[in-house]
């Protein structure tokens, strides 16, 4: 089970090797490790090893536990098992703190990433045999025997089935590099197109008549031949790279747009100068354009989202798009002293630094429209467009009557009871106010979505931090294009607000959109006129 070190170069052999192909299987120094009975403690490393980074306690205790558990003391109990079985005298591979739990893969072999590993660079010269032998592993099932070890949700099958899906096209991928290799013998590279037909029915070297097997010369041509980018999915999606067929492509469908999307996701984390990690996320290809963290986020629950999950996937599919969850919510640090304005903008511009972005338009959604403005006059060369939906330059605590004051502490202070608890009547003020013309699948969405994103406490201080923001004085310092789109009859923020916040900017371009939701739902047509305005903005000011 050595192919990760065969791939990567001749280090020493490691005292520790993983499979994720096929059953999980634990190695030491050659020797088969006995892993626990329990299918959940198994699935629990499987899905630690494989995602290669951290996850918060509280996303793992319901990925895989149902609530008549003990969620939190199953995971404690599954954690002690599984570092009996990874964990070195001086070396622990689990590693957990409060909030978080990962596994510390360096210097073992695992062959998913060796596999990965090799097929990151579609030119990279990888020896027949090395292709031989990851064609052979590829033909196991990823994971097999642990399907439905999640909770009832089916959170951790999907995810399961995204994963076999990713390890299918990497296996199409290698059967077609075997396929059309200038050194491969005729003979079995008929066994190697044979195959990659099966797999690949709508390839078009597979549909293509002629004989069974290429010529040696055409192969080397084919090998040759830089595929399209109109196949490409993104950096490592391990998405197959063909010639394109001869029949049209059909345009993705949504669920196809977001399942792509999310595969190519890569979270990463980074440092603010107070100590507070930042979860960020890189997804697509293309220009950059960054979006500044707005209530509530949640990098991986967004994908399933009514409001975010289509949206984010047509920014993939022209332009690399980074997000990142604002502190005390979502992957990012919970437990933090600062929830402030002026630390929601340090946060945005750690990311950036983090990444090295040069220059980048920024869209920035209700509050995060403060921020991005906040941010585009203090890196005004960083800066190329600004995009603001449902924006506003102060917070409640500036512009609201004394009654409407009283009013959202008392929500604030509702907040702090309620929020975590299993009656969504608390969280349903804020869903009625965001999306009142929501439909009931959608409400039921975003009341559950707040509960797993942030925290009671967390979610009463947003709300006064919310409160306190004021930019007026910034929006006359603004030098980069801008577009302020707001809904007209927006039940959270009016459109008075949000005209005034264009009126503010220089030459801001100001669209009404016809809806009350003050986060659009993607299924009415105002977030239609949302996405054709935000388009031919773009392509106008060409950024």
């Amino acid at each position: 089970m050595r192919h990760e070190a065969a791939f990567e170069g001749p280090d020493a052999a490691p005292d520790l090797e993983i499979s994720l192909l096929g059953e999980l299987r634990v190695v030491r120094l050659g020797a088969e490790v006995a892993l626990p009975a329990s299918r959940k403690a198994r699935a629990l490393l499987a899905f630690l090893v494989a995602t290669g980074r951290p996850h918060r306690r509280e996303r793992l205790s319901e990925l895989f536990w149902d609530l008549p558990d003990d969620p939190r003391a199953a995971l404690r109990w599954s954690l002690t098992k599984l570092r009996k079985v990874v964990d070195s005298p001086g070396r622990p591979r689990i590693i957990a703190d409060r909030e978080r739990v990962s596994f510390d893969a360096e210097g073992l072999a695992i062959d998913m990433r060796g596999v990965r590993g090799a097929l990151r660079d579609p030119g990279a010269d990888i020896p027949l045999s090395a292709l031989e032998t990851m064609a052979e592993r590829l033909e196991q099932v990823f994971l097999d025997g642990l399907d439905g070890a999640g909770a009832d949700d089916g959170a951790f099958d999907s995810w399961l089935t995204a994963e076999r899906e990713d390890m299918r096209a990497a296996r199409c991928r290698v059967l077609y590099r075997l396929a059309t290799h200038p050194d491969m013998d005729p003979i079995p590279a008929q066994k190697w197109a044979r195959l990659w037909r099966e797999v690949d029915p709508e390839g078009n070297e597979a549909r293509r008549p002629g004989p069974p097997a290429p010529h040696r010369r055409e192969m080397a041509e084919a090998r040759e031949r830089p595929p399209p980018p109109a196949l490409i999915a993104g950096p490592g999606t391990g998405l197959l790279q063909l010639p394109i067929p001869r029949s049209p492509v059909p345009r993705p469908s949504v669920p196809q747009l977001i399942e792509r999307a999310l595969r190519s996701q890569r979270i990463g984390f980074c440092e603010v100068g107070d100590g507070t990690k930042i979860a960020y996320a890189i997804t697509g290809s293309g220009p950059p354009l960054l979006k500044a963290a707005n209530w509530l986020n949640h990098l991986e629950f967004d994908w399933s989202s009514p409001i975010w999950g289509r949206g984010f996937a047509e920014i993939a599919r022209l332009r690399t798009f980074v997000r990142y969850d604002e502190r005390g919510c979502g992957l990012s640090n919970w437990d933090v002293d600062d929830l402030t304005f002026d630390a929601f903008v340090e946060d945005l511009e750690a990311v950036v630094d983090k990444l090295g972005l040069e220059r980048f338009p920024l869209l920035g959604i209700s509050q995060g429209a403060a921020v991005s403005i906040e941010y585009a006059v203090r890196h005004p060369e960083r800066v190329s467009g600004l995009i603001l939906i449902g924006g506003y330059a102060a917070g409640w605590r500036h512009l609201s009557s004394p009654e409407e004051q009283a009013r959202r502490e008392a929500v604030r202070d509702l907040t702090k009871v309620g929020w975590g608890t299993d009656n969504p009547a608390y969280r349903h003020i804020f869903s009625q106010t965001f999306m009142p013309d929501a439909g009931p699948e959608e409400l039921a969405w975003f009341d559950e979505f707040q509960r797993r994103t942030t925290s009671a406490h967390n979610a009463a201080r947003f709300q006064d931090a919310f409160g306190d923001i004021d930019v007026r004085d910034r929006l006359a310092k603004v030098r980069t294009p801008t577009i302020v789109l707001h809904s007209r009859y927006d039940q959270r923020v009016p459109l008075e607000v949000g005209r005034a916040l264009a009126s503010g900017i220089p030459d801001a371009h100001f669209v009404p959109l016809e809806s009350r939701n003050h986060i659009l739902v993607d299924n009415e047509p105002a977030w239609l006129t949302c996405v054709d305005a935000v388009r031919r903005f773009m392509l106008k000011m060409r950024i």
